[in-house]
């Protein structure tokens, strides 16, 4: 009997159907991958990074400007949750801004957004080569950043099925890392106690200025949640687990965060004391555990960084993919590996991007990290607004709570933290919304074409 000729033509359907069905992305994180990947896109010892120049800007305050940073971080990541289920496609706030006010509008946001995310890698790249550089003085930093950049290269390449488990390895490590800091510092506290457990939550001579400032600093450490967000087509049930995974991971986050500037304000009250700010953490590890902690605190932190550069660079490559699919930017950024069914081209981009970690400085990535985090959180917000309240009228006094108030005030405090970035930050970041305006109107033959409609994987 001949089976051939009876498979042959539900074979050559099911090919066809195939061919013809477009490549999309794999639905195959729960909600603790993604919130695994979530804390290791926030990278718990992100802490010990900006602990010397933001202590420097709030005048030994980091602990108030983490808190002031949590409370306008959650209000934001509500409407993040809340979009994530009206609008579960991958490209964050750049899908929800296009969806609610249209393509141009959510092509600047996504633009703007991408600043941030092409720079997180980057500034994940700068601190393994100065962290590695302090404990290998022999070698050039630059060595290490560049290692790092192929390695979390090659990483992505295995997919993000397998980038979402090495995440949850590497936040587990971070989370001994930090218990271990915390309890050594009881240790020390109680023998050196503090002049007072409260400073560091308290306002200096300069007022709350100083603190906002340090706060606009630190939004970049809240990137996690929006990361979550850029997930929404791995996910296998996104419209439950992305709100979820936003919310918890904002909330651990902020609150690992706030622990250990606390006690590190307790150790060294004075930032005068750092050697050298940009590699302040190790310094504040070495005070409470010596040499040995110090040595292992690198280690660990090194491989922390290796995590949130491949999540970071996992999530900038689906907004890259989002916007190539879309035709905002060229359709070869659209298309996915045929057997990975990862957007190879968008991380190959990224990567190549990041080579800009080799000459940049640590203060200079940071600063334009939020400038594009805070815009795009701020339009997101709005999308909130829009999409419920006017679209969709819903209006009662409960709605009215939800979809107005709640991101009213998000967006107020998202706005407030933006105009307290230095100048620096303005200049570099309205040049690169302004090349994004310019990139859009050659697209649109002068915005006279609208940009393509949002499309779902």
């Amino acid at each position: 009997m001949n089976t051939e000729s009876h498979a042959s033509p539900l074979a050559a359907a099911t090919g066809a159907a195939s061919a013809a069905r477009p490549p999309h992305l794999r639905r195959v994180l729960g909600l603790a991958a993604l919130v695994m990947f979530g804390l290791s896109y926030m990278a718990p010892p992100t802490v010990f990074t900006t602990f010397g120049t933001v202590t420097q800007i709030t005048d030994g305050h980091l602990a108030a400007a983490y808190v002031v940073a949590l409370a306008t971080m959650l209000f934001t990541a509500f409407s993040y949750a809340k979009l994530s289920r009206a609008i579960p496609a991958a490209g964050s706030a750049y899908s929800y801004t296009q969806q609610t006010f249209g393509g141009h509008l959510g092509f600047v946001t996504g633009w703007t957004l991408m600043l941030d995310y092409l720079f997180l890698p980057m500034i994940n790249f700068l601190l393994i080569g100065l962290y590695m550089n302090a404990a290998f003085p022999a070698i050039p930093g630059w060595v290490f950043a560049l290692a790092s950049i192929l390695l979390v290269l090659a990483f992505i390449a295995g997919g993000v099925k397998f980038v979402g488990k090495s995440s949850g390895v590497i936040v587990a490590v971070s989370v001994v890392i930090i218990i271990v800091f915390v309890a050594l510092s009881i240790s020390y506290l109680s023998g050196n106690p503090a002049p007072s457990v409260t400073a560091p939550f308290e306002t200096g001579s300069g007022g709350a200025g100083p603190i906002f400032a340090g706060a606009a600093v630190l939004a970049l450490s809240f990137l996690g949640f929006d990361a979550v967000s850029t997930l929404s087509e791995d996910a296998r049930n996104a419209e439950r687990d992305i709100p979820r995974a936003i919310v918890i991971t904002t909330l651990l986050g902020g609150l690992i965060f706030i622990v250990v500037a606390w006690v590190g304000g307790l150790i060294i009250p004075d930032w005068h004391e750092f050697t050298a700010l940009d590699t302040a953490g190790i310094e504040l590890v070495e005070k409470v555990g010596g040499p040995v902690l110090s040595a292992f605190f690198i280690a660990m932190f090194v491989a922390g960084c290796i995590g949130s550069a491949m999540t970071s660079q996992v999530s900038v490559s689906r907004i890259i993919y989002a916007m190539g699919r879309d035709g905002l930017l060229p359709r070869a950024f659209g298309k996915l590996h045929p057997r990975r069914g990862t957007p190879v081209l968008a991380a190959v981009t990224v990567s190549a991007v990041s080579l800009l970690a080799l000459v940049l400085s640590l203060e200079m990535a940071a600063t334009m990290i939020s400038f594009g985090a805070l815009f795009a959180f701020s339009m997101v917000n709005l999308s909130v607004i829009k999409h419920f309240v006017v679209d969709q009228k819903r209006r009662t006094g409960a709605d009215l709570a939800k979809y107005l108030m709640v991101p009213l005030v998000g967006f107020a405090l998202t706005i407030w933290l933006w105009t307290s970035l230095a100048p620096g930050s303005f200049l570099v970041g309205l040049c690169w919304m302004a090349a994004g305006i310019v990139f859009l109107a050659i697209r649109t033959k002068g915005f006279r074409q609208a940009p393509p409609k949002l499309t779902f994987g």
